[in-house]
């Protein structure tokens, strides 16, 4: 069943007349996006924000960090991604999100910006994404960061491009990536396979098999389907010797079965993986916190699991001396 206080959100928003994203233009759904972002979310948390700008390669980088006031330094980095399809959001639509996320770890969160499609198909985001993770490991010390205590983290769209970056700086021998916390990602890239959340949830209630085809048509083009594992990192070669991972899913979310996919094949392949699905929830929660109490839930488990594998819980308990359960 649905979570009642997400069931009482979605009926005001069917009251309120909101349409599905896929029936507006891209310039119009980001404007939506962010309304439907700033509806649930939760308050803004008092941190420090920079906004950081760089080049890797052919990519331009854009980061905005936020740091926990008067913390004491180096701390450990989160690169964080946004979802949207790879059409929609932005830095500013996620900025509750990664305030709340800083806040709640203890941690510097590093939000990276990507090209958004039609503008800029595939493979403009992962190779924004993979420029950013370098960027932010480089100027680690500048952002006041450990180096040794780098994660990345996403939801949706931003989670396929949180995991393919950890897989091509596996390939790249660096940076290492200690941890990896992704939510509801795509894992797919629209290609067919069995996966009954697809038609179990086909008409949301948040994301619908029409906006996830809308997404995959501007992002990939005509076939809908990504070209090569960066844009579905199910299908890539290998998946041994990646980061610990937390993988969060909810019941109601068409993309459900994929990701859980993802993780079964992450745990076949060696790796450590902890696999969580919110059964009241749907996709799209991450921003929910503010609203939904089993969203702010999720949020929190998230931070603990960032927090404990960054080694923030080791630090704090040489200093107080007391016990620590995070999770």
């Amino acid at each position: 069943m649905l979570d009642k206080q997400l069931e009482a959100m979605m009926a005001q928003a069917q009251a309120a007349g909101v349409p599905d994203l896929c029936d507006l233009p891209p310039v119009a759904a980001r404007g939506l996006y962010r309304q439907i972002l700033a509806a649930a979310d939760v308050p803004p948390a008092d941190v420090e924000v920079g906004e950081h700008r760089g080049q890797v390669g052919d990519s331009a980088v854009q980061v905005r960090a936020y740091t926990p006031r008067n913390a004491a330094g180096p701390l450990p980095i989160i690169v964080y991604w946004h979802g949207g399809g790879y059409a929609l959001g932005d830095l500013d639509g996620y900025d509750n999100v990664c305030r709340q996320l800083c806040h709640d770890t203890g941690a510097i969160v590093a939000s990276a910006a990507y090209r958004l499609a039609p503008e800029h198909p595939f493979p403009a985001a992962p190779e924004d994404a993979w420029a950013a993770l370098q960027w932010v490991a480089e100027h680690a010390r500048r952002l006041g960061g450990d180096p040794a205590r780098l994660a990345v983290a996403g939801d949706s769209a931003g989670a396929v491009l949180a995991t393919v970056a950890a897989i091509c700086a596996r390939d790249a021998g660096g940076p290492a990536v200690r941890f990896q916390a992704l939510v509801y990602p795509a894992a797919a890239g629209g290609h067919e396979g069995d996966y009954p959340s697809r038609r179990e949830h086909a008409h949301g209630p948040t994301l619908t098999a029409r906006t996830i085809e809308y997404f995959n048509h501007h992002c990939f083009g005509a076939a809908g389907k990504a070209p090569d594992w960066r844009g579905a990192p199910l299908f890539a070669p290998s998946l041994a010797g990646l980061p610990p991972t937390l993988l969060q899913l909810a019941a109601h979310d068409p993309l459900r079965d994929e990701a859980k996919a993802y993780g079964e094949a992450l745990l076949a392949a060696g790796n450590a993986v902890t696999i969580v699905e919110y059964h009241g929830l749907a996709h799209g929660y991450i921003s929910m916190g503010g609203v939904i109490g089993a969203a702010r839930l999720a949020q929190v488990q998230m931070a603990a699991a960032l927090r404990q594998a960054l080694g923030e819980s080791r630090r704090r308990l040489a200093v107080s001396g007391e016990p620590c359960h995070l999770l």
